[in-house]
């Protein structure tokens, strides 16, 4: 079959380059070769040779051209949260913009080449009303100001965007909105930052594929402007909403969105990065074993029994160690599972990898095990935690041999403490175990009796509601600097249990005369825990305010600094060690 194309079907700008090529082939063959004519059937092939190749190479530019999907709405969430928090006229609240996002997606979904897409978006900037000029936008605010989240340079993307729809987006930058905002607000003494005037969709249907990406498109906006630890995470923010659109936009179940909703939430590398539902409980099971654990070099080994007789019952005991859950390898298990394991730091992540790998919905769970070094297959019975009957006697302080004080600040009330300061003022050292999360705020109580070295305890970045992604540093100032009570030595204990309010009290005890801080990498979650939701009323937790030595050293992901560092071993775990409090005891028995 022959093809024949219209003179005014070849684009004008290749017309001369076709027409070069037809009389390349078909005229003024040179007469040294023998003079011999060209045959009429070369002639029409070498035509429609060239032709078909014009062809295809008009339609390869035109499908390089074409914007694909997930460019299409990457473009659309960037744009929709950025006027939802710079708009004058959205920032108020007086429009739906839920509504307005969801009215609109199926234009820009018909959308093909940029042209179109940028049309689209101005014609949507236009109809929501004129901008007033800003004059006090364009001043430089005396605050301090910590910005290495503030990123704007995707108006640039010329790819995408026209220069029509770059320059409007510019000019809103400029003359952004400076009034209350209608999403964010603050409470409290703290200004703790709020999530506010969200809908909740509470008949929310996981196959509606608009709210799904309303969903995404609100949580990815929330932490571009508001999470001050963007800058840390180890997946670009642009990236991981590349990366999570298509798994928005056509989850294969209602579980694989529940997945995909915690995939993530996981994605903010935080250890206050919680989120769970009923779908993920009934998947990942909420039924245990009755003992705690934790991963060490990709094993688990039994640290401590929460029911003394179902233990017993099990054959559990202290230092067991299990390499394999249901046959397959723990590594293997954890890899399979670390997508949906929240965390600021690879340990953190590990601490909240337990409950997704022994728990379950079943009533046991099948282990190879090893103790003395024996191993067998184990069935294990899993309870619900209600079930357990804790025998613990532990006490919130005491004192060691050579007159070492001892104060578990994880389980001592306010009463108890000022008597353990009160009696332990002449004691040889103190070791204060903060591996775990305290009751209340107790730095107060330690600063007259530690002293305070420096005055300004932390820095603490907040966010500019009036520049959205950018923050304010605030200086945190206690007192004026005073000599302690105590004079020993303080050596503070830490671990990857050590979180959120318990890093903020060991900053300030770091602050006392005489501190050590000994063990491991704390959780790395400093800050002010938050929630907001996704569509549907799922709620999901963030570290909203960042928490910063005075020498900028951020707490976030780090954790606080550490002098003297111990890493739990698997053979010391084994024997029952607690090998950062023998590390504590032994150098507090030296420094005589």
């Amino acid at each position: 079959m022959v093809y024949f194309i219209k003179e005014n079907e070849i684009p004008r700008t290749k017309k001369y380059f076709t027409q070069h090529c037809v009389n390349g082939i078909l005229g003024r063959q040179p007469r040294s070769r023998l003079h011999e004519p060209v045959s009429g059937n070369i002639k029409m092939k070498n035509i429609i040779l060239v032709l078909l190749s014009i062809i295809i190479s008009f339609k390869t530019v035109n499908a390089q051209n074409n914007l694909s999907d997930t460019e299409k709405l990457t473009a659309t969430a960037k744009i929709w949260g950025f006027l939802k928090y710079y708009h004058p006229n959205v920032a108020n609240g007086k429009l739906d913009w839920d509504n307005q996002l969801l009215v609109i997606l199926p234009s820009i979904e018909k959308a093909s080449r940029k042209e179109e897409l940028s049309g689209i978006f101005v014609a949507w900037i236009e109809s929501l009303g004129g901008i007033k000029l800003c004059r006090k936008c364009q001043t430089i605010p005396q605050s301090a100001q910590f910005d290495k989240n503030f990123d704007l340079t995707w108006f640039e993307n010329n790819k995408i965007f026209t220069k029509e729809l770059t320059e409007k987006l510019k000019f809103i930058e400029q003359n952004r909105f400076q009034g209350k905002p209608f999403y964010v607000t603050t409470e409290g003494r703290s200004s703790s930052l709020v999530i506010s005037n969200e809908k909740p969709y509470d008949n929310f249907v996981w196959t509606n594929r608009p709210l799904r990406l309303l969903s995404l498109f609100r949580y990815w906006n929330i932490i571009e402007y508001f999470y001050p630890h963007k800058y840390q995470l180890d997946t670009k923010w642009d990236v991981v909403l590349s990366q999570m659109l298509p798994k928005f936009s056509s989850p294969a179940s209602e579980l694989a969105y529940h997945l995909t909703m915690l995939e993530l939430v996981v994605k903010i590398d935080d250890s206050h990065g919680y989120f769970t539902t009923d779908v993920l409980n009934e998947h990942f099971g909420l039924k245990q074993i009755p003992a705690a654990f934790r991963i060490i070099d990709d094993q688990i080994i039994i640290t401590g029994i929460y029911d003394n007789a179902l233990a017993n019952l099990n054959d559990i005991k202290v230092g067991d160690v299990i390499s394999k859950v249901e046959g397959v390898e723990v590594a293997e298990v954890l890899k399979q599972n670390l997508n949906y394991c929240n965390g600021s730091n690879y340990q953190s992540k590990l601490k909240h990898a337990t409950v997704k790998i022994l728990n379950g919905s079943s009533d046991s769970v099948n282990v190879e095990i090893t103790r003395g070094g024996k191993t067998k297959d184990r069935k294990l019975a899993r309870y619900s935690f209600d079930q357990f009957k804790y025998g613990t006697n532990q006490k919130s302080w005491k004192v060691l041999q050579d007159n070492i004080g001892y104060i578990k600040l994880g389980i001592i009330n306010e009463k108890e403490l000022a008597d353990a300061l009160n009696s332990l003022v002449s004691a040889k050292a103190i070791i204060i175990d903060l591996r775990g999360y305290p009751k209340e705020f107790y730095g107060y109580h330690f600063r007259d009796f530690l002293g305070v070295r420096n005055a300004e305890t932390n820095k603490v970045a907040k966010p500019d509601f009036r520049f959205p992604g950018k923050f304010i540093l605030s200086n945190h100032t206690i007192v004026s600097k005073g000599d302690p009570k105590f004079t020993g030595e303080v050596l503070v204990l830490v671990d990857e249990y050590t979180q959120s309010r318990a890093e903020y009290t060991a900053m300030w005890l770091q602050n006392g005369y005489h501190v050590k801080t000994v063990g491991s990498q704390t959780a790395g979650a400093g800050g002010t825990m938050v929630p907001q939701e996704f569509v549907g009323g799922y709620k999901s937790y963030f570290t909203s305010s960042a928490i910063f030595y005075p020498n900028m050293a951020p707490i976030q992901r780090k954790g606080v600094k550490i002098d003297i560092e111990i890493k739990p071993t698997l053979q010391g775990t084994v024997d029952g060690k607690d090998e950062i409090l023998e590390r504590a005891i032994e150098l507090a028995t030296k420094n005589k």
